[in-house]
């Protein structure tokens, strides 16, 4: 299946959004690496100007380590190769058309393309509303607008979250969402109505003179809230969830998949392994832990951890491309690796220390870092009993019984609504 999935990019002409994303850096990657005779990839970057794009693509994409299998096996011609076949486009998926003015190069993408790519998202959990609405969720329907478009299109491949089905037990089937489908069930979402409370907002806060600081504040407070009302534990999660019941709504008998992946972390083999970029899922854990920052685990110790390598869910989309181009139809594909090769939380607290005492993290000052076996807890009260011990009873004699109760208070309400 893999030659197949080389072979299809042959003469083609792809669309990549979120072009200097983490996932879009694997992807155009792997294309330039294994299939030289694509036609030409157009990739999206936001920037003033196409000449801003080239140079942002160049600093962020090209000069990373990720080309590093790339720039072993072409040298100095590296650059040449790739912008032979690579042009980077200053745009903005918030915008309709991408914000592109120049209608000669819109019309010559129109005839071009036959492969879209949509990986781009904020990916912030608390992300200001009306930001992650306007690329999350408007942004979506913005390129499957701009792909209705193209007339040569084979397919619409738009990248998801496996969380978009909340956080319920058991299988969860790829079933596409519909607006009545919000984990709680108490109101059918009405994405325009979402769009007006933002509006709202907006306007009253400017009323009333509010700082950028406390507009942020208060647009990140009401991301939070919209989503916990609907049943999403986060804005990222929440707007995504509303990106996929948008596509679904309204793409027609466009050929659209849909690929939701699982927590993505760093690459398993290609182009080599263990690359990564940024503290990204479960690697911002990881690293505290290593400076000695976190001293224990929350949750069972059999609680599953479902992570997939970034080049692993580039296959994965590289092949429902493959499978769903030219259908009229949707497709929904869960990426993850519970099923097939499951690592539990108490594996990830072996691996972490052992790693970790094998190779201590180095401080600013040259000092090793020494670790300790992680404690695991698997319940709130284990928890809630460490927490007392450790931390509450030491302070009774320096705090006053009043902020006692209030530190007290608000521990145990931020472990009952993020741990467990």
């Amino acid at each position: 299946m893999e030659s197949e999935g080389i072979q299809f990019f042959e003469n083609k002409t792809v669309l990549v959004t979120g072009a200097t994303g983490f996932l879009a850096k694997v992807f155009v990657e792997k294309i330039l690496r294994v299939q030289p005779n694509v036609k030409r990839l157009y990739l999206l970057v936001r920037a003033s100007d196409n000449e801003s794009a080239t140079q942002r693509f160049r600093e962020e994409v090209i000069e990373k380590d990720i080309f590093r299998v790339l720039r072993n096996n072409l040298g100095a011609n590296l650059e040449s190769f790739i912008f032979e076949r690579v042009t980077p486009i200053s745009g903005d998926i918030s915008d309709e058309n991408f914000g592109i003015n120049d209608s000669i190069l819109i019309e010559e993408m129109w005839k071009e393309i036959d492969i879209v790519l949509n990986s781009a998202a904020t990916t912030n959990f608390d992300e200001r509303y009306d930001v992650a609405l306007g690329i999350n969720t408007y942004g979506a329907l913005h390129v499957l607008n701009f792909a209705k478009k193209c007339i040569k299109l084979k397919v619409l491949l738009h990248v998801s979250t496996a969380y978009v089905s909340s956080e319920k037990g058991g299988n969860i089937l790829e079933s596409p969402l519909h607006m009545e489908d919000t984990p709680k069930g108490t109101s059918r979402l009405d994405i325009n109505a979402e769009k007006e409370v933002v509006v709202e907002y907006l306007d009253r806060l400017r009323v009333q003179g509010a700082t950028n600081e406390e507009i942020t504040s208060t647009m990140k407070d009401l991301g939070i809230k919209r989503a916990k009302l609907y049943g999403w534990p986060n804005t990222y999660v929440y707007t995504k969830a509303l990106a996929e019941m948008i596509l679904g709504q309204f793409h027609q008998n466009l050929p659209l998949a849909i690929v939701r992946p699982t927590m993505v972390t760093s690459t398993y083999k290609e182009p080599f392994s263990g690359w990564i970029e940024g503290a990204r899922t479960m690697d911002g854990v990881i690293t505290a832990y290593g400076k000695g920052r976190l001293k224990s685990f929350l949750g069972h110790p059999n609680s599953i951890l479902d992570v997939i390598p970034a080049d692993m869910v580039v296959n994965s989309i590289i092949m429902a491309m493959v499978t769903h181009a030219n259908k009229s139809s949707q497709i929904i594909f869960h990426v993850g690796s519970s099923l097939r090769n499951p690592i539990k939380l108490s594996s990830l607290s072996n691996f972490t220390f052992r790693y970790f005492t094998q190779n201590p993290w180095i401080d600013r000052n040259g000092k090793s870092i020494n670790v300790h076996n992680p404690k695991i807890f698997s319940s709130i009260a284990s928890f809630q009993a460490y927490m007392d011990i450790r931390y509450i009873l030491p302070l009774k004699e320096k705090t006053s019984p009043r902020c006692m109760y209030s530190l007290h208070y608000n521990i145990t309400i931020f472990i009952s609504n993020n741990i467990f």
